[in-house]
């Protein structure tokens, strides 16, 4: 008899209620990105430790769609191309997350914080930000709004959100899910 842990109900169950974080979240999108961001990253992260890496896409691919929905911003209204590197950059956390901490967390335990872990989740953050510091901040958003746009006064301030502001948000998050982590750990443990 195989003991490889199967897909099932408990796994879209927990995608989905993550994903319903996320959602509502965004709705206080306009108050502050540093109460949006820091929940979408930390469901992305619990999302790879609790379920697995294709569901953390996929919530990394639907939100910035109900993002646009929900509240969309005026960059993302002028320049919907970048819908697809936030999603871009959501992947490469997750993908960082899976292959650069899930091990050591989950088998971590309720103790999975200390140094290691902490370095690793900086490494995660830091790729993210990278990733959309380089394709939005620098390529998307200066080749694609007109000269004439009155967004052009703001670019300076939409560089600093996709890149600086989004490695900010994404450590946040994993302040969270350290903190998240323990209780996580033994609910996910007593439901196996």
């Amino acid at each position: 008899m195989s003991t490889k842990k199967s897909f099932g109900t408990r796994e879209i169950a927990t995608t989905a209620i993550l994903l319903a974080i996320c959602i509502v979240s965004q709705i206080f999108k306009n108050l502050s990105v540093f109460i949006t961001g820091p929940i979408i990253n930390t469901c992305i992260v619990l999302t790879v430790l609790l379920v697995n890496l294709p569901c953390a896409i996929v919530l990394s691919m639907i939100t910035p769609i109900t993002a646009y929905f929900i509240a969309a911003s005026p960059v993302m209204t002028a320049v919907p191309g970048i819908i697809p590197l936030i999603m871009g950059g959501n992947i490469v956390l997750a993908v960082a997350v899976h292959f650069l901490m899930k091990k050591d967390v989950c088998a971590g335990g309720k103790t999975a914080g200390g140094i290691k872990s902490y370095v690793k989740a900086f490494l995660c953050a830091l790729a993210k930000g990278i990733f959309m510091g380089l394709t939005i901040s620098l390529w998307l958003l200066p080749s694609f709004i007109p000269e004439a746009s009155p967004l052009r006064a703001k670019m300076s301030t939409f560089q600093m959100m996709f890149s600086v502001v989004q490695f900010a948000t994404a450590l946040i998050g994993f302040v969270y899910v350290f903190i998240l982590w323990p209780a996580l750990f033994k609910l996910n443990k007593d439901n196996k």
